[in-house]
């Protein structure tokens, strides 16, 4: 009887959880899809009559498609830096079991974005890369590669040491280890990696606003052209906010199979 009663309260959380997760999804996406008049108006409606006027306005009075590319270009490329020297510090740090290399790496994602922000400005502005998109790939790395490097840790110390150690008796050095022997058994943890890495930086907002222009705007630095100092475009707004959460939620459904076994397997570390 005890058990009905905690899988029911556990049921019930969920539940009340799963509410107040979807209620501001569901005003974003309805607001994208109100009059302009309905958007403000008080008390709000739930009931109106749906539009593709914010859309509408959204396609024609911006370029969406190129912040949309170069957002695609930004986050793509930063989470394959993230990735590309996230995997061997991972892989090393596991190795070796020396912990600072990453927690100093930690440290340096925990600090405020602005600490890093005028000095890339000053480097980036000296070599004539102010406004490209390598700028900012450059830049993302301070957000992908720590994610890379701590969410990767727990699956490479799931590797038996006994595996890897028996590839250099075959005559695998390091890179031939971890190429064709712990990237394949963590590859659940690539994809979870992956995930997370363009999740942030899709939606990470202060490096393009800053370091792109009008041509390698990002969407999400692009958005913020439709708040005004005396009045704001809200369903217009809320239109490309639906627009800019539509790529990483597609990527998840995607990868959705290896999302799960590589969140469940890297839940316990073994």
């Amino acid at each position: 009887m005890n058990e009905v009663w905690i899988r029911r309260i556990n049921g019930l959380q969920l539940f009340i959880v799963g509410i107040i997760i979807l209620i501001p999804i569901y005003w974003m996406v309805g607001s994208s899809f109100k009059p302009p008049a309905d958007v403000t108006a008080y008390p709000p409606k739930f009931i109106f009559e749906p539009t593709l006027a914010n859309y509408h306005d959204l396609f024609s009075t911006t370029p969406f498609f190129r912040y949309l590319l170069n957002s695609i270009i930004v986050a793509g490329g930063s989470t394959l830096l993230g990735l590309a020297l996230g995997m061997p510090a991972a892989f090393v740090v596991s190795w070796s079991r020396v912990n600072w290399p990453a927690v100093l790496v930690l440290a340096a994602r925990m600090a405020p974005g602005m600490i890093f922000l005028l000095p890339w400005y000053m480097m980036f502005r000296e070599v004539g890369l102010i406004g490209s998109h390598i700028s900012m790939v450059l830049a993302y790395s301070v957000i992908t590669l720590p994610i890379a490097i701590w969410v990767l840790l727990p699956f490479f110390d799931q590797v038996p040491r006994s595996i890897l150690e028996a590839a250099q008796v075959d005559g695998c050095n390091t890179l031939r280890v971890l190429w064709r022997v712990a990237i394949p058994m963590v590859m659940p943890g690539i994809v979870v990696t992956t995930i997370l890495c363009f999740v942030f930086s899709w939606n990470y907002f202060l490096f393009a606003l800053i370091l792109s222009n009008g041509e390698t705007k990002t969407l999400i630095a692009a958005s913020f052209n439709f708040i005004g100092e005396g009045a704001t475009n809200w369903g217009t707004l809320m239109a490309a906010a639906t627009m800019i959460a539509l790529p990483p939620l597609v990527l998840a459904g995607l990868m959705q199979r290896w999302l799960v076994s590589g969140l469940v397997v890297g839940a316990v570390k073994g």
